[in-house]
């Protein structure tokens, strides 16, 4: 019997809760009553979007329901397996080597049998998957979602939630700096913050400009 890939480990604010939305309203009420459906619901866009952090919502929400989950990705050990699933998350789709891509049309076709839901995430809309040809089918005959990266207000909105959430202060000079300096992905910014947070207890010193450059420079 092949073993289902459960549970995985989701960062506790990966949630519905603290997604920031801006323009992808739509397709987060859609993933809020993701519960047995037959057709399966693909998220592309760039890296940093927030098609992870809605997969790991989907996970989490079915979790708090009681429900198993099956997480797999490009690095997921093989053999895959649904047993026991209630719903089915496949990640970095665009990224799937030939045997995962075998696994993962498995998936499919268990899930179809089974009526169990299934939310796929990949950086390329479907045509344009380097997949085989029926899996690249079943991923782009269900539900279809851009996943639209934050406008930089909202992008400064996110970024102060998670430095609030962390108790750091963050003043508009380190935010405009942080969105200068770095690819505006809100993983990556999170990290970052994560950083400052941890350097400036170090240093036992505020969050400025001034240490951020230093820890920076530290760095190089």
């Amino acid at each position: 019997m092949r073993q289902i890939a459960l549970p995985i480990a989701v960062d506790d604010a990966r949630s519905f809760e603290t997604f920031v939305a801006g323009d992808n309203g739509a397709l987060v009420e859609h993933l809020h009553g993701l519960r047995v459906q037959t057709a399966p619901v693909y998220l592309w866009g760039p890296a940093g979007a927030g098609k992870t952090h809605l997969l790991e919502a989907c996970a989490e929400s079915a979790r708090a329901r009681g429900a198993r989950v099956g997480w797999f990705d490009a690095a997921a050990a093989l053999p895959w397996g649904s047993e026991g699933a209630a719903l089915i998350a496949i990640d970095e789709c665009d990224a799937l080597d030939a045997p995962r891509q075998h696994a993962a049309f498995a998936l499919f076709v268990e899930a179809a049998s089974a009526a169990t839901p299934i939310v796929a995430a990949g950086r390329l809309p479907p045509v344009d998957l380097p997949l085989r040809e029926d899996l690249r089918t079943r991923l782009g005959w269900g539900h279809v979602f851009a996943v639209v990266p934050l406008a930089e207000p909202e992008m400064r909105a996110a970024l102060r939630r998670e430095a609030d959430r962390r108790g750091l202060f963050l003043s508009d000079e380190v935010l405009d700096f942080l969105l200068r300096r770095f690819a505006r992905d809100l993983k990556h910014l999170t990290a970052r913050l994560d950083a400052l947070d941890a350097y400036a207890l170090r240093e036992k010193r505020a969050p400025t400009l001034a240490l951020l450059r230093r820890m920076l420079a530290e760095e190089e």
